[in-house]
C-alpha cells in the first residue's frame, strides 16, 4: 500500500498525463498538424534546387488584356498563338484557359442562313462535304462575289473552328479538364466523350480520391488536342496547396493530371504510358513518381531568384506582337495561362502566398520532370512511432533523474536532433517524417516535469528565504516609520541586498540626512556601495555625506534638527518654505513631514506637509509622482465638510512639494487607543459618527481616503471638534490612473479586499473605521500577528474577535455594528457610510437598530 500511495504526485506518473495530454491534443485539435505543416513550409524553403528549363510560361496579364481587349478573347486569338507556336516547333503547347462553352458570335447564324440561301440560288454542281463551306459555282459573277464575301465572313466568325484548325496542325496542344471531389450516389448524367476516354489510364485498380462531376472541352476543340488532362487541386485545411492528385477516378475511370499528362507528352508518350502501382508510385515510361496511396505527388515548389523567377514568363501581347521572338520556345513546354488578377484562381504554397493556376502547374510538371517530389517513405510510420515512445520513456524514466542543468542540455540537444532531422531529410533526401509530434512532446514534458521539480522543491527554500527577506524589510520599513533608524538599519541589513532593499536604504539615508545624522547617512551609504555603487547618484550622495558628516556639528540627543533646517538656514533666519515661514516640525505623515509654518501676510498658521520626490522617483517616475501629489491636493481641497480638515494651497520649493492645510490644536485619536487612556463609549461613538459623516460626503464626492486609522483623525477633546485628516493616500475612485495591484494604507486596518491589490471603494473605509472603533473601545486591535503575512492572513480568514472577550460592558447593539462594518464579503458590510453613521446616531439616541445582535461570547478556559 505505501508502494503505490501518492503515485499522482511522482514524475513518471505527470510525464504519463503529458503524453496522454499531447496524443489528444494531437488527434482532437489542430495546433500540432499546424505546426507540423508549417515544418513542412520551412523544410520547403530551404531546398534549394534548380527547375527545369524545359518549362516556359506566356502569362495572359493586364498588359495583354489591356492591348487585345476584354477577358475572355476571341478564339482566333488563341488559334494565332498556337500557330505561331506551332510554327517554331514548340515541344508541347498547353492552355490552361477552359473552353467549356462554344463561342459563337452574334451574327454568324445569320451568315450560315445566307449561305443556306445562296446555295439555294446558286447550286453547286457536286455534293458538299459535311462540316465544310462549298458555295455554288454557277452563277453570275455578281453572285459568285457575293458568295466569296459569305464564305470569308463564315470563316473570320466561326472561331471555334478556326482555333480546332491550330490545334489539329499543331498536333500537339494540351486542354484542361475540371473534376469535382466527391462520391457519386448513383449513375452519371452523361458519359464521358471519347476524346476524354483516350486519356483514361489502364493497368492494376489503385485507390485514388473520387470525383462526382466534370467539364471538358467542348467536343470541336477536345477532339482535336493531343491529351487532356485535370486540373483539380487538394487544399489543406489552412487551404494552401501542397500536393496534387496526379490521378483521379469518375465513373470508375482513372484519369490523370493536366501536369502528368504534360509530362508524358513532353518525353512522346501519351496515356497507355502511364502505368498505376499498388503502393506508393506512378510510373511514366521508366520514371518513377513518389507519391502516396491515394496518388497524391508532394510538389516540390521551387523559390525565385534575385530578380529571378523561378519560371521564365513573357507577356501573350509581346510575344504575338513580335516583341518577344516567338523562337525561343523551340522545343519548349509551353504554358500558355492567366496571371491577371480577377481571371483566374490563385492559391497559397510554401514558397508564396498567391500563386496562379499557370504557376502552380509549372512547378507540378518541373517536379515530374526532373524528380524532384517529396516522399513520405514507408517505414516513415514506425520510426515516427518509435521516436515518440523514446521521448516518452525519457520524460518518465530519464529526465527525473537528471540534474536540472544537465537535464536542460539534454532535451535541447534532443530537440536540436529532431529538428536536423526533419530538415536534413527534406533538403537532403526529399523525405519527409512528421517530427514535430514527438518534438511538442519533448518540449511540453520538459517544462511541465521542470516547473513540477521547481514548484515541489527549489520553490519551496525560493519561497521561504524571500518572505524571510521581507517580513524583516517591512519590519525595518515599521522602525523607519517610528522614527527608530538605527533598529531599521539594522534590520535591513538582515536582508539580501536588492533593488527593493536599495530602495529602502537609500530612504532610510535621507531620514538621517533630514535629522543631520550625516555619520550614519554615510554608513547607509557605504553599505549601499557595496551591492551596487552606481546606484542613482549614489556616489554623489556618498561624498556630500561624508563632508556634511565632517563639517556639521550634530544636535542632541534628540537627534539633531529636522528637515526644516536642511531647506534653508542662513544667517539663522527660520527656513522659508514657498511664501509660508517653518517655524518647526509636528511630525511624520503618511507622505513626508508635517511642519508648523506661517503666512506672513496674513499670519495664518497652517500644518504643512512635504513629499522629497526628488529622494524617490526621478525621470519619468519623478514627474508621475509628482502629477499623483498635486492631483491628491486639487481632489482634498474640493472636499469641504466641518469634519474634513481644510486645504489652503499647494507649490513646490527646491524639490519639496508641499500642501499647506488647516492647523489642528487637538491629537491624534492614536491616544485614546492605549487601554488605560480610552474615551467613553459613547463619546468614541460620537467620533466614530462625526468621520462616518465625513466620509460619507467625500464618497459621494468621489473620493475614497484608503487610510483611515486613529492616527488620521484629529480630535481636540476641550472643544469636541473631530477632523479627518492626511488625505494622503486618496485616489478618485474612477480615474483612469488609479493602479489595481497597489495595496495603499496602514495594514492593522486594511480590509480584504484592499489587502488582496483589489480596486477598492467606500466600503473599505468603513471596514477600517469599524476597526478603529473597535480600538478605541477596547484599546487593542482586533487583528494582530507576528508578522506581515500572518497578520494578513487572519484579516482576510479569520472571524472578527468579539469586543466583548476584552471588553465585556460594550452593549450588544454597538458590538453588531462593529461586526456589519467587518464583514469580509463587501457585500455585507455597510453599503454606504451614511448607513453606518445613522445606525451610530439611533444607538446614541437610545433607540434601536436592526442588526442581527451577536450572541454573548463564552470566554474560552
Amino acid at each position: 500500500m505505501k508502494m503505490t500511495s501518492g503515485f499522482w504526485r511522482k514524475d513518471w506518473f505527470l510525464g504519463l498525463m503529458v503524453v496522454i495530454a499531447v496524443i489528444l491534443t494531437y488527434n482532437l485539435g489542430g495546433l500540432i498538424k499546424s505546426l507540423e505543416r508549417k515544418a513542412y513550409d520551412l523544410g520547403v524553403s530551404a531546398s534549394s534546387r534548380n527547375p527545369s528549363d524545359k518549362i516556359a510560361i506566356i502569362a495572359i496579364d493586364d498588359q495583354s488584356i489591356a492591348n487585345i481587349g476584354r477577358w475572355p478573347w476571341s478564339r482566333d486569338v488563341h488559334a494565332k498563338m498556337t500557330d505561331m507556336l506551332a510554327s517554331t516547333h514548340a515541344k508541347v503547347i498547353v492552355n490552361t484557359s477552359f473552353f467549356f462553352e462554344p463561342q459563337k458570335d452574334a451574327g454568324l447564324p445569320f451568315i450560315n442562313k445566307l449561305i443556306t440561301s445562296y446555295n439555294k440560288a446558286v447550286p453547286s454542281p457536286n455534293p458538299v462535304p459535311k462540316g465544310s463551306i462549298s458555295l455554288g459555282t454557277a452563277g453570275t459573277p455578281e453572285l459568285l462575289e457575293i458568295g466569296t464575301i459569305l464564305k470569308e465572313a463564315e470563316i473570320a466568325l466561326n472561331t471555334d473552328r478556326r482555333l480546332a484548325e491550330s490545334f489539329e496542325k499543331a498536333r500537339n496542344v494540351v486542354l484542361p479538364m475540371s473534376l469535382t471531389f466527391g462520391e457519386m450516389v448513383g449513375r452519371p448524367d452523361k458519359p464521358l466523350p471519347d476524346y476524354v476516354l483516350k486519356n483514361v489510364l489502364t493497368g492494376n485498380k489503385v485507390e485514388t480520391d473520387w470525383t462526382k462531376a466534370y467539364q471538358v472541352p467542348i467536343p470541336i476543340l477536345g477532339s482535336k488536342a493531343a491529351a487532356i488532362g485535370h486540373t483539380a487541386v487538394t487544399l489543406d485545411v489552412d487551404g494552401a496547396v501542397r500536393e496534387e492528385p496526379l490521378i483521379l477516378n469518375f465513373d470508375g475511370k482513372v484519369l490523370p493530371s493536366l501536369s502528368l499528362i504534360t509530362a508524358a507528352q513532353s518525353f512522346n508518350l501519351g496515356a497507355a504510358d502511364i502505368k498505376l502501382q499498388e503502393g506508393e508510385a506512378v510510373k511514366l515510361g521508366k520514371l518513377k513518381i513518389g507519391t502516396d496511396q491515394l496518388g497524391r505527388m508532394r510538389t516540390f515548389f521551387y523559390k525565385d531568384q534575385p530578380n529571378k523567377a523561378a519560371f521564365p514568363s513573357d507577356s501573350f501581347f509581346d510575344v504575338m506582337s513580335g516583341k518577344i521572338p516567338v523562337a525561343k520556345y523551340t522545343e519548349k513546354i509551353v504554358l500558355i495561362g492567366a496571371t491577371a488578377p480577377g481571371i483566374g484562381a490563385s492559391f497559397s504554397s510554401p514558397v508564396s502566398q498567391s500563386m496562379t493556376q499557370v504557376e502552380l502547374l509549372a512547378h507540378s510538371i518541373s517536379s515530374i520532370l526532373s524528380e524532384h517530389f517529396f516522399v513520405v517513405p514507408t517505414w516513415a510510420g514506425i520510426v515516427e512511432n518509435l521516436l515518440f515512445l523514446a521521448i516518452a520513456g525519457y520524460l518518465m524514466v530519464l529526465l527525473p533523474r537528471l540534474k536540472a542543468g544537465m537535464g536542460a542540455g539534454v532535451t535541447a540537444g534532443i530537440l536540436l536532433l529532431l529538428i536536423a532531422a526533419h530538415f536534413g531529410l527534406m533538403v537532403g533526401s526529399g523525405l519527409w517524417l512528421q517530427l514535430m509530434l514527438p518534438a511538442t512532446l519533448l518540449l511540453v514534458g520538459h517544462i511541465c516535469l521542470t516547473t513540477k521539480r521547481f514548484l515541489v522543491t527549489e520553490a519551496g527554500k525560493q519561497k521561504s528565504d524571500t518572505q524571510s527577506a521581507e517580513s524583516n524589510r517591512m519590519l525595518g520599513l515599521a522602525f523607519q516609520g517610528q522614527g527608530n533608524y538605527d533598529m531599521a538599519f539594522d534590520t535591513f541589513r538582515k536582508c539580501p541586498l536588492d533593488d527593493a532593499v536599495m530602495d529602502s536604504l537609500y530612504n532610510l539615508a535621507l531620514d538621517f540626512e533630514r535629522k543631520r545624522q550625516f555619520n550614519k547617512a554615510q554608513s547607509v551609504y557605504e553599505y549601499m556601495a557595496t551591492y551596487n555603487p552606481k546606484f542613482r547618484d549614489l556616489e554623489q550622495k556618498l561624498v556630500r555625506a561624508k563632508t556634511m558628516s565632517e563639517t556639521i556639528i550634530l544636535g542632541g540627543g534628540s537627534g539633531g534638527r529636522s528637515n526644516a533646517s536642511m531647506i534653508s538656514l542662513e544667517n539663522g533666519e527660520k527656513p522659508m518654505l514657498g511664501r509660508y515661514q517653518v517655524e518647526k516640525e509636528l511630525g511624520k505623515g503618511a507622505m513626508g513631514v508635517v511642519y508648523l509654518g506661517k503666512d506672513p501676510k496674513i499670519s495664518r498658521v497652517v500644518a504643512i506637509k512635504t513629499f522629497a520626490l526628488s529622494n524617490e522617483f526621478e525621470g519619468e517616475e519623478m514627474q508621475e509622482a509628482k502629477d499623483r501629489f498635486f492631483r491628491e491636493a486639487e481632489t482634498a481641497g474640493r472636499l469641504a465638510h466641518p469634519n474634513i480638515v481644510t486645504i489652503y494651497d499647494a507649490g513646490e520649493d527646491q524639490e519639496l512639494c508641499y500642501i499647506a492645510m488647516e492647523f489642528l490644536k487637538g491629537k491624534d485619536l492614536q491616544m485614546f487607543t492605549k487601554p488605560d487612556h480610552l474615551l467613553p463609549p459613547k463619546r468614541a461613538m460620537s467620533v466614530v459618527l462625526r468621520v462616518a459623516e465625513a466620509l460619507h460626503y467625500a464618497h459621494q464626492h468621489g473620493v475614497v481616503h484608503r487610510d483611515i486609522k486613529p492616527a488620521n483623525i484629529m480630535y481636540e477633546p476641550t472643544e469636541d471638534i473631530v477632523k479627518v485628516t492626511d488625505f494622503g493616500i486618496a485616489r478618485i475612485t474612477d480615474s483612469s490612473k488609479t493602479k489595481t495591484g497597489m495595496v495603499l494604507g496602514t495594514p492593522s486596518y486594511m480590509s480584504p479586499e484592499q489587502l488582496y491589490g483589489m480596486k477598492v471603494d467606500g466600503r473599505s473605509d468603513l471596514f477600517a473605521l469599524a476597526v478603529s472603533l473597535y480600538q478605541l473601545l477596547s484599546g487593542h486591535l482586533p487583528f494582530v500577528g507576528d508578522s506581515m503575512g500572518q497578520l494578513m492572513f487572519k484579516i482576510a480568514n479569520e472571524p472578527t474577535p468579539d469586543i466583548r472577550l476584552v471588553r465585556p460592558n460594550v452593549p450588544a447593539p454597538l458590538v453588531a455594528v462593529i461586526f456589519k462594518g467587518m464583514e469580509k464579503e463587501v457585500a455585507d458590510r455597510y453599503q454606504t457610510a451614511e448607513e453606518m453613521a445613522a445606525d451610530l446616531r439611533t444607538l446614541l439616541a437610545g433607540g434601536r437598530i436592526n442588526l442581527p445582535l451577536p450572541p454573548t461570547p463564552t470566554p474560552s478556559a
